[in-house]
C-alpha cells in the first residue's frame, strides 16, 4: 500500500464509509430481510479479505478473535477469503524467512475455524517475486496456491444450488489473462440457465472505491459485458484490496468491495475522528452473505472490534 493510497481523500465523506459503519447496511439489510422472509435460505457465507497477517501489534490473536466472532455470531457454512492473506511477500526487501513466518502464522490462525472450509483467491501481496530464482519453489503464485490449499490460481465450485467462481486478477494492468478469460467465458456458458453465481476477485471490478483510490480491474468493461450476457446467472461480485466498503449495483449485478479484516493494517488508523483501525472512513470488519434458493442475495458488512 503506497503513501498516495494511504493519504488520498482523508477529508472526503465517503458514501462507502457510511455504508461500512453499519447505518445504511443495517437499514438495507432490514428491508432485504423483510422482503426475503418467506424465501428459503440456501447458504450463509462469511467473506473475509485483506487479513494481512503478520507478527506484531498482537495481530494473530486479534485475527483469531475475529474469526471466533464470525463463527459464534453468524454460524457460516464456509468462508470466502479475498486475498492478501499475509501482510506482504511482494515488496523488494522481503526475504525468505519473512515469507515463511507469515504463512506459518496464517496456518496457525486458521485452526480457529475448525472444520469450516475456506476458499481463497490470491492477493497482490501474497506472492514472493524476489525469490533468488524463478525456479525456486516459493517464487510467485504457484507457491501461494499451495499455501492457500486451492486447486489453481483461478477455479470454481458449487454449493447447494449456488455456483462460485474465484478469479486471479494479478496479471498485467490488473486484469484477467487471455487463458483465464476464455475459461471464465466457458464456465459461465456451460452453467444451466439461471444458476445463481458468486464471483470473487481480489480487486474490485466495478464500484465506487476504485474511483476514489484506484486499484480496480482494468478490464472492467469487458467483464461487465460478459456478466450482462449471463445476467440470469451472475448475482454478486465480491472483492477487497481497497480496505473500503462499497455496495454498487449495475445491470442487476451487486458489486461489493468489503472492507479489510485488518482495517488500517492492524494499526491505530489514519483519522482520529473515525475510530480505531479505520482506513479513511471504513472500519475493520467482514461481510456475511445470505444466499437464497431463488437466487437472491444479501451482503452485509459488519465492523468488528479488536
Amino acid at each position: 500500500m503506497d503513501i498516495k493510497r494511504r493519504t488520498l481523500l482523508k477529508t472526503v465523506g465517503l458514501t462507502a464509509g457510511a455504508l461500512a459503519t453499519g447505518s445504511l447496511p443495517a437499514l438495507a439489510t432490514a428491508e432485504a430481510a423483510d422482503h426475503n422472509k418467506n424465501k428459503k435460505l440456501a447458504l450463509t457465507v462469511a467473506h473475509i479479505t485483506d487479513v494481512h497477517i503478520r507478527p506484531g501489534d498482537n495481530a494473530p490473536e486479534r485475527f483469531k478473535n475475529c474469526l471466533k466472532q464470525v463463527i459464534d455470531q453468524h454460524k457460516p457454512d464456509f468462508f470466502l477469503n479475498g486475498g492478501d492473506s499475509i501482510n506482504d511477500a511482494s515488496y523488494d526487501n522481503v526475504v525468505r524467512n519473512q515469507v515463511t513466518e507469515q504463512w506459518a502464522i496464517w496456518d496457525d490462525c486458521l485452526k480457529q475455524i475448525g472444520k469450516h472450509e475456506i476458499y481463497s483467491c490470491i492477493g497482490n501481496h501474497d506472492p514472493w517475486w524476489k525469490a533468488p530464482e524463478k525456479t525456486d519453489e516459493m517464487y510467485g503464485k504457484d507457491y501461494v496456491v499451495k499455501r492457500l490449499k486451492i486447486p489453481n490460481r483461478y477455479y470454481s465450485f458449487s454449493k447447494k444450488n449456488w455456483h462460485f467462481i474465484i478469479l486471479d486478477g494479478n496479471n498485467s494492468k490488473i486484469s484477467l489473462d487471455e487463458e483465464q478469460y476464455k475459461w471464465l467465458e466457458q464456465e459461465l456458458e456451460k452453467l444451466p440457465a439461471a444458476t445463481p453465481t458468486v464471483i470473487m476477485s481480489h480487486y474490485p471490478i466495478l464500484g465506487t472505491t476504485q474511483v476514489l483510490v484506484g486499484g480496480g480491474h482494468s478490464d472492467a468493461k469487458k467483464l461487465k459485458d460478459l456478466f450482462y450476457k449471463h445476467r440470469d446467472k451472475v448475482k454478486i461480485c465480491l472483492s477487497g484490496h481497497n480496505h473500503l466498503s462499497d455496495h454498487t449495483t449495475y445491470n442487476g449485478v451487486l458489486y461489493c468491495c468489503n472492507g479489510a479484516m485488518s482495517g488500517f493494517w492492524w494499526g491505530k488508523g489514519d483519522a482520529e475522528s473515525a475510530g480505531t483501525g479505520y482506513y479513511l472512513e471504513t472500519p475493520p470488519g467482514y461481510a456475511i452473505l445470505k444466499l437464497y434458493t431463488d437466487g437472491t442475495v444479501e451482503n452485509t458488512y459488519y465492523p468488528h472490534t479488536f
